[in-house]
């Protein structure tokens, strides 16, 4: 998780005088000259992708870890550890040469209070179309209807639809009607497993003709109780935390979420975005083992991992890249827990766990 780092050095250009880079350990994945540190209330800096040899005569100016590296359509976000400047996203547009042919490209470094305050016309990242290529399995009896969509039956390995593109398919979601899923949850870990597989493609779903209340509804069961399925459907969303289950309420609307839900999914696979947003997305994108920051990774080290005694000093080395306010943060409230005490004052000072 900590191996994605936020750089920021000055440069000493007149139009570009600092540069950011992120790094995946040491190795730069994207690397753009900026205009100012970090971009002012209501402002959007301009970017300019590095294409120079590495320079030794940058200065490093602060080195912070990222939580979040994500593509959003043409937009790169980001998300740093730390409690203020946070929250960025790099646009990647191109535009095409008012007097000759070709295309150039503009790059936009905007924060989430630019964004806030500037109030940009608001447009769907994925817009969608009908024209889509929807398999429907050879075993769904009375299926949806996907109007305007290119439609055939086919031998599905998982779920009941599937948005097949180019490249093969995309996109599954499997069906469930309310009986449907109370049969499953008899075997429990037969379900885990299926839903386990569909998990493995990239946009997969899980799309309930009901409504959650409906299996918390003693009046709609006859073999589980209310106590029973809420816990069952709990596990559920804890055991596959990356997969997404829609309880639609009805055949209508779960029918109606499918198609939009594909139309999505092809849009965000189609768009027309920079080669570079692309790779460093799909190649460097943060995992999804977030566990709350720096001040919790220092907690956990004292508590779990430190001697019985131990300094700040110790602290500082194991943590380089965070502040001492936030290092005597973690000590000062773990102090007040009672989990820890502090013996000595200034070099001398000793912490010690209770």
């Amino acid at each position: 998780m900590g191996s994605f780092l936020w750089v920021l050095e000055s440069t000493e250009k007149y139009r570009f005088p600092y540069r950011v880079t992120i790094r995946k350990e040491e190795k730069i994945i994207l690397s753009l000259f900026v205009q100012d540190k970090w971009p002012g209330a209501g402002k959007h800096i301009f970017c300019m992708r590095d294409m120079e040899e590495p320079s030794s005569n940058y200065q490093e100016i602060e080195r912070v870890p990222i939580i979040s590296l994500n593509r959003y359509g043409k937009r790169l976000s980001v998300v740093l550890d730390r409690a203020q400047n946070k929250r960025c996203d790099f646009l990647f547009l191109k535009k095409k040469y008012k007097n000759k042919e070709g295309e150039y490209e503009q790059i936009f470094w905007r924060t989430e209070q630019g964004l806030k305050e500037h109030r940009p016309k608001v447009k769907l990242t994925a817009k969608g179309n009908h024209h889509l290529h929807i398999l429907i399995d050879i075993n769904e009896r009375y299926p949806w209807k996907f109007a305007n969509c290119n439609v055939e039956r086919a031998q599905l390995k998982a779920g009941d639809y599937a948005l097949l593109s180019e490249s093969g398919i995309i996109a599954v979601a499997e069906r469930k009607t309310f009986t449907n899923f109370i049969g499953d949850i008899g075997n429990l870990p037969l379900l885990h497993m299926k839903l386990g597989e569909l998990a493995k493609y990239k946009h997969s779903s899980f799309v309930v003709e009901a409504n959650y209340s409906d299996f918390l509804n003693p009046c709609k069961l006859k073999v589980y109780t209310p106590s029973y399925l809420s816990k069952v459907l709990a596990e559920i969303f804890a055991y596959h935390p990356g997969f997404q289950i829609i309880f639609a309420g009805n055949r209508k609307l779960a029918n109606e979420w499918t198609l939009r839900f594909f139309q999505a999914v092809m849009s965000h696979e189609k768009d027309n975005i920079p080669t570079i947003v692309s790779e460093v997305a799909s190649k460097y994108e943060t995992k999804k083992d977030f566990t709350g920051g720096m001040y919790y990774d220092i907690r956990r080290e004292i508590l779990e991992a430190t001697e019985d005694t131990f300094t700040i000093n110790e602290l500082r080395k194991k943590f380089p890249l965070t502040s001492d306010t936030k290092i005597r943060k973690v000590l000062s409230d773990l102090r007040e827990e009672g989990y820890i005490e502090n013996f000595g004052k200034g070099k001398k000072s000793v912490w010690k766990k209770t």
